[in-house]
C-alpha cells in the first residue's frame, strides 16, 4: 500500500498518521526512539505491507502488469490502488479528501524536526504539490511513477508505466474493491491499542 492507503488504515490520531508515514522511512528494529502510538503505527504499517504483498487479489493485480515491468509491479499496484482510494474517497471516509490531506500536511509541517531526514525532504514537496489528493487524477499517477523511475539505478522501467493502469483500468478497479475490505479487516484485527478498563 502507498501513503494514502496507510493513512486511511491507521488509527484516527496524529501520532498514528505520523507513524503510518514513517513506516516507509524507518528501517530495522523499533528501538523506542518514537513514542508508543507512533511505534505501534510503524509496526502496523509493516504488517499491512506483508499482508498486502502476499494477498491473492494483489498478486492478481501484479499479474496484470506487463513482463517488461513485472519487477516493479508492487510499486505500480500500490500507486494504482491509491488512485482508486483517492478517486472514490467519499465512499470510504467521512472527512473530504482535501480536508483530510490538509490535516496531514499541517501535521508534517508541525512535526518537521522529528521526521527522518528523507521524509523531511519529501514532506514539503508532498504538501506543495498535494500528492495525496492528486492521486485521484491518472495524470498524477503518471507523474509520480515517472518521478520514482528517475531514481532507479538501472533503466527506467517505470517511465510511462501508468499506461498499464489505463489499459487494465476496470480490472484493477475490481481488484481494488475486492481487496479494500480485506485489508480493512486485517488492519482492525491487528490494531494493538490497549483496551481501556471497564
Amino acid at each position: 500500500m502507498n501513503y494514502l492507503a496507510h493513512l486511511y488504515l491507521s488509527e484516527p490520531n496524529e501520532d498514528a498518521w505520523l507513524g503510518s508515514l514513517l513506516g516507509d522511512f524507518v528501517k530495522g528494529p523499533l528501538d523506542g526512539r518514537y513514542g508508543e502510538r507512533i511505534t505501534r503505527a510503524i509496526a502496523l504499517h509493516r504488517k499491512i505491507d506483508t499482508f498486502t504483498d502476499a494477498h491473492p487479489v494483489v498478486l492478481q493485480s501484479k499479474s496484470r502488469i506487463s513482463d517488461v515491468r513485472r519487477r516493479y509491479a508492487g510499486i505500480m499496484v500500490d500507486m494504482f490502488y491509491d488512485h482508486f482510494l483517492a478517486k472514490y474517497w467519499h465512499e470510504f471516509h467521512e472527512v473530504p479528501l482535501g480536508e483530510f490531506c490538509a490535516r496531514i500536511y499541517a501535521l508534517l509541517g508541525r512535526r518537521h524536526g522529528t521526521l527522518p531526514e528523507k521524509l523531511q525532504l519529501v514532506a514539503p514537496k508532498m504538501a506543495q504539490w498535494d500528492w495525496l489528493s492528486s492521486y485521484a487524477d491518472v495524470a498524477s499517477i503518471h507523474a509520480a511513477l515517472d518521478r520514482m523511475g528517475r531514481r532507479l539505478k538501472h533503466e527506467n522501467r517505470l517511465l510511462n508505466s501508468a499506461d498499464e493502469l489505463v489499459e487494465h483500468y476496470a480490472a484493477l478497479e475490481r481488484d481494488f474493491r475486492a481487496f479494500l475490505p480485506e485489508i480493512e479487516r486485517f488492519a482492525r484485527s491487528h490494531d494493538e491499542r490497549p483496551v481501556a478498563p471497564d
